[in-house]
């Protein structure tokens, strides 16, 4: 008979983009047209297998449920909402004749087609992961239209790997849901947890007739504040567990491992530990060791601690998380070892980073290093002392990494430590914007990007060839120029009013400034995935941090040379170097983000020196690292919009302050952006179609506001008559004196030929709807 015991040793996921980005390279080359389907798919298995393979390797048992089934195409919720015929009525077309959905609606629904928008989509709570967010609505008809999770089992399992199938649960399911255009006033995701639940039945029935053994359902939702009470989730907790565990016995389903990455469940550890379980997960790295008696609670159901970060990249505490082992031993009944959340969020192996310092390089530890520490972690269950080699010698590493010069510089602190309320303010905002009218002397409805244009071949080869040594300074920074010098003519064709250089000296917004700053690092092959093909190189924040010498101001005045047009200056702020670097966790967040502020502090006032008349600082990130709870907010907000302030308060009245916010449920955080005192702030808005705009009307924002009208994350070119109803959405609510018009974010993924295109489009429904309002006004 099979042993069904939860492994001593597991991770939640693995990096599902491959070591060279292997499924970045297959998704774009199918895209394309330059591969078929067939060899897509052919190209994911032997990915997922060589991934099943390697982590057997690195010691986790493939025969016991250890390596879980955590690939995806684009995105874990689109697996979900696809395997549950989650489709809005748009994409009602997509099913086949036999009620299934398969690759080519699939990545409609992600990327959307000449006539339809894709589904929305937003941050995966505080990280820096996108997902899509699922259309639901009372007729929603929910039927199991997708079998990609029983086929990938059973493919792996002849290749000799016994995976564990992963799968969003159905309470988090609903709640990273939103209601459908067509849904009806009041509706909520959550009420169709009844309806919702028969087909998660369906799946399990179908896998454990396949020969799974275990099945990873995710709830990271629960680990965060919703608007709704939390008697009201604990009730939705229990009628899906209930349903699932407790109704649904084995061997009509596997067993149930459920996950709740990021956080603590509070009140939910209880509802959970009663529901009949075979596995539950906490996070013990965000979260905290529950108090014994919630633990006791748990009876027979295996508790997985996840005690090795999932989301950093420092190597583990073992002392630390050997004690919270010790902890939990005198608790509960059944034990495992495993990571706080999926290891999707880390690069794939440091020892590919021999480019590093060996110092640093010893600090860190990516996914399969992390693998090594759930390992070590597991054979200390019963045994303390079986690991004390290992624990002696990450605590000589944390000591190391402690005393190391560059760590703590007395200069930086020193600056830190004399900040003082005026550093954070500037004049009025009112007298601000009649000093920056007087010198602009913009149109209504100004036009612009937000910073970035698309990075060709040639550019990315000629930047690879002189970090490579191979292409001279001098000839390198030549063609930089020429790609300037095109986008500014390209601007000045297009008729747009305030113009930017197009950062193509800039491999990535936030590494470009690690480059060029103490204290930070970089990787080579360290790329983590954003979403779907989209993949970063999250910079090393590791110490103090201080300016060189001027970074932007050279490509900025050049291209400010090349017109009358004001050409913005393009900064990334601090919020955002931290939240997409992976950075120094023996600090508060607040110390490290002034430090990066105080740098930025002096690169605006060199480039206000240089002539810039408006200066860009993008925030993308603020959102992105809100805490879960609602009571760490105010912290959290006050220091991070300081943050900003500080890098920017420094300028004159009549200096532009501009910021960039994404992906981002604005609503939350309006005060934030607001207090951010930015002179214009761009936010993204097309995929959500406008809803942001509502919430500036009832906050009453006063300030300038761009609400994105053209989302660059979708290949489609969105036409003029399209644009112009957005526009025209925005006009509505927000005052006509505040409004500029701009896509949602840079244009660095796009082609050319999609950009030039949507671009006069953009240009045209500004100078459409401006002449409305001229012809309004006058009759």
């Amino acid at each position: 008979m099979t042993d069904k015991t939860f492994p001593a040793a597991t991770i939640l996921g693995y990096p599902r983009i491959g070591p060279r980005r292997e499924l970045k390279k297959a998704l774009e080359n199918f895209w394309s047209g330059a591969s078929t389907a067939t060899e897509l798919e052919q190209t994911c298995q032997d990915l997922r297998h060589r991934s099943y393979a390697h982590l057997t390797k690195l010691g986790l048992d493939a025969h016991a449920s250890a390596v879980p089934a955590s690939f995806s195409y684009y995105d874990q919720v689109l697996d979900t909402a696809v395997t549950l015929g989650a489709v809005p009525s748009r994409f009602a077309d997509l099913f086949d004749g036999e009620g299934k959905l398969g690759l080519d609606a699939y990545f409609t629904l992600a990327r959307g087609d000449a006539d339809r928008a894709p589904l929305e989509m937003t941050k995966w709570f505080d990280t820096n992961y996108h997902y899509l967010v699922p259309e639901l609505g009372p007729e929603t008809v929910f039927r199991l239209a997708n079998d990609w999770i029983v086929e990938n089992f059973t493919a792996a399992r002849q290749a000799g790997f016994t995976t564990r199938p992963v799968l969003v649960g159905p309470v988090s399911f609903l709640l990273l849901s939103k209601a459908a255009n067509d849904a009806g006033a009041g509706f909520e995701p959550l009420s169709r947890l009844a309806d919702v639940l028969p087909v998660y039945a369906e799946v399990l029935r179908a896998l454990a007739a396949a020969g799974v053994e275990w099945v990873q359902l995710e709830e990271p939702a629960l680990v965060a504040d919703q608007d709704l009470s939390e008697g009201e989730l604990a009730a939705a907790v229990q009628l899906a567990y209930i349903a699932l565990a407790t109704e649904l016995q084995a061997p009509q389903r596997p067993r149930l491992l459920v996950t709740s990455s990021y956080g603590s469940l509070g009140g939910l550890l209880p509802v959970l530990a009663a529901s009949g379980l075979d596995a539950l997960h906490l996070d013990l790295v965000n979260g905290t060791v529950p108090a014994a008696a919630e633990l006791e609670a748990l009876g027979s159901t295996v508790l997985v601690a996840g005690l090795v970060d999932g989301q950093n990249i420092w190597k583990a505490d073992l002392a630390a998380a050997a004690a919270k082992l010790r902890r939990l031993e005198e608790s509960v009944e059944g034990l495992a070892v495993a990571t706080s959340t999926s290891l999707f969020h880390v690069p794939h192996d440091v020892e590919q980073e021999q480019q590093l310092d060996p110092v640093l390089r010893s600090w860190l530890a990516f996914a399969d290093q992390k693998v090594d520490e759930v390992r070590t972690l597991a054979r200390a269950v019963g045994r303390p002392d079986a690991i004390a080699a290992e624990v002696a010698a990450a605590a000589a590493i944390l000591e190391t990494r402690r005393q190391s010069p560059g760590v703590r510089q007395s200069a930086v602190r020193a600056r830190t430590g004399g900040l003082v309320p005026a550093d954070f303010t500037r004049d009025e905002f009112e007298s601000r914007w009649t000093a920056q009218q007087d010198v602009l002397r913009l149109p209504a409805l100004p036009t612009t990007t937000i910073g970035s244009f698309p990075q060709t071949r040639d550019i990315r080869l000629a930047r690879a060839r002189a970090l490579k040594g191979e292409l001279e300074d001098a000839a390198y920074e030549q063609l930089m120029k020429e790609e300037i010098k095109r986008v500014i003519e390209l601007q000045e064709e297009l008729g747009l009013d305030v113009l930017v250089h197009g950062e193509p000296e800039r491999n990535d917004m936030v590494q470009y400034f690690a480059e060029n700053l103490d204290g930070f690092d970089v990787t080579v092959h360290g790329w983590v995935q954003s979403y779907g093909s989209r993949c970063t190189r999250p910079s090393i924040l590791w110490g103090d941090v201080s300016r060189l010498a001027p970074i932007t101001v050279p490509w900025t005045r050049y291209a400010q040379s090349l017109t009358e047009k004001p050409v913005k200056g393009m900064l990334t702020g601090p919020v955002t170097i931290l939240a997409w670097s992976f950075v120094r966790d023996d600090q508060p967040l607040e110390e490290t983000a002034n430090q990066v502020a105080l740098a930025l502090r002096d690169e605006i006032s060199d480039l206000q020196e240089a002539g810039t008349k408006i200066i860009q600082v993008d925030e993308p990130a603020l959102r992105e690292l809100l805490p879960l709870r609602r009571r760490d907010h105010a912290d959290y907000l006050r220091w991070s919009v300081g943050s900003f302030k500080l890098a920017t308060s420094g300028v004159a009245a009549a200096t532009q302050i501009h910021t960039h916010l994404c992906y981002s449920e604005f609503g939350e955080i309006i005060d934030a952006i607001d207090a951010l005192d930015a002179d214009v702030t761009s936010i993204e808005a097309a995929r959500s179609r406008m809803e942001v705009v509502q919430d500036l009307e009832q906050h009453g924002f006063a300030r300038g506001v761009g609400p994105g009208i053209y989302d660059i994350h979708s290949p489609r070119i969105p036409s003029a008559g399209e644009l112009q109803e957005l526009l025209s959405a925005a006009v509505a609510h927000v005052p006509v004196r505040q409004l500029w018009v701009n896509p949602d974010c840079g244009l660095k993924t796009r082609a050319y030929p999609e950009t030039k295109a949507s671009l006069e489009n953009l240009v045209e429904a500004a100078r459409t709807v401006r002449a409305s309002l001229v012809d309004s006004l006058a009759g």
